[in-house]
């Protein structure tokens, strides 16, 4: 009778277990998973930039450029943030921030944009029509706006916000919309590590 009653209980434990949806992550999911688009930049560290360098580890892929008044550096702000929290976890995770801007933002400029956010934080540039490719490959949108002056050097660029992750074999597994917390990319990005 007792073995009876003890397997009875391990059943039901093993149903709970099972009934208990897995977690899942915050941001949009892409399903199924595919191969993030590949693209060579000129990277700010000095040598080309390709999400293949970053095979083994997690991307945060941000687009944007170094004179954006709000959304840029309120997403990297987090993403730095995000990091933190991961604690040693953060060294397997790589942000990736590609600019909208060319004209205005070379390697040097970028680089040291980044490192007020965080030093481990990679940027890329090319010529616009290489950067045009990128951006369509994901679908993202940068458009040009005149400055409220008229001055040609002081324009500004509306552009997509969302934040993709790129899982460890190179596939895109989600976007982050712009406006999550740290704690939002905390979670997603760790049950992408513990991702088997």
């Amino acid at each position: 009778m007792k073995r009876l009653l003890a397997l009875l209980l391990s059943l039901c434990l093993a149903g709970l277990a099972a009934a208990t949806p897995a977690p899942k992550l915050k941001a949009g999911v892409f399903e199924p998973p595919y191969p993030a688009p590949e693209f060579a930049l000129q990277g700010s560290d000095g040598a080309e930039l390709k999400l293949a360098r970053y095979r083994g580890k997690l991307v945060l892929l941000v687009f944007g450029f170094t004179q954006c008044p709000e959304v840029c550096p309120t997403t990297l702000a987090t993403l730095a943030q995000a990091r933190k929290g991961l604690g040693p976890d953060a060294a397997a995770v790589q942000v990736v921030y590609v600019t909208v801007d060319p004209e205005r933002d070379n390697a040097a400029r970028i680089k040291s944009y980044l490192a007020a956010f965080d030093p481990s934080f990679i940027g890329g540039t090319a010529k616009p029509d290489t950067l045009a490719g990128v951006r369509k490959s994901y679908g993202v949108i940068a458009t040009r706006l005149a400055h409220p002056a008229g001055d040609p050097s002081g324009y500004g660029m509306n552009h997509s916000t969302s934040v993709y992750l790129i899982d460890r074999e190179g596939r895109l597994r989600a976007m982050m919309l712009y406006g999550r917390e740290a704690k939002d990319f905390v979670h997603d990005l760790k049950l992408l590590l513990a991702a088997k």
